[in-house]
């Protein structure tokens, strides 16, 4: 079963950028940096050329990743998002009921979330206990420090 990747336009249009990028620039630097490893002589004992093939390596691991990631990427018109109940791509308000701290975060796929930026993954104990909640519900979250209570207060796109 497939697991769909959730997003923005302008976030897919990054993802794309970012691969084009990949392949196009970071993939022929890794040629290069082999090719000059080569020239430095025996092949057996070259950490050089061991680094650049290994750093080749895992740049292709990471553009084939990515290609997966991208197939499976799904975006989603801003304006259909139903805001009645949290979803993906809904920006939460909630209060925590025990410290009565107020937080706004908005639900992204896994590849998506930054904390910092007040995006969370739909994945994570939080987004998966905010999931599908209206306004005025408490969602009950299993946390690693237990479980928390939050209030949701509003929900936008």
């Amino acid at each position: 079963m497939s697991v769909f990747n959730y997003v923005t336009k302008d976030t897919l249009e990054q993802m794309k950028a970012d691969l084009q990028k990949m392949k196009s620039v970071d993939r022929p630097a890794a040629s290069k940096a082999i090719a000059e490893a080569k020239e430095k002589g025996d092949l057996k004992e070259n950490a050089e050329y061991d680094a650049a093939k290994e750093a080749q390596g895992l740049l292709e691991a990471k553009i084939a990743h990515f290609e997966g990631m991208l197939a499976n990427t799904r975006v989603i018109d801003e304006n259909s998002i139903d805001t009645s109940k949290v979803s993906v791509l809904t920006k939460v308000t909630l209060t925590n009921l025990k410290t009565k701290k107020r937080v706004t975060y908005q639900l992204v796929s896994e590849t998506e979330a930054d904390l910092k930026a007040g995006k969370i993954s739909v994945t994570s104990p939080i987004g998966k206990g905010l999931l599908g909640k209206k306004s005025g519900e408490v969602a009950e979250v299993q946390a690693p420090a237990g479980i928390l209570m939050f209030k949701i207060e509003d929900i936008t796109v």
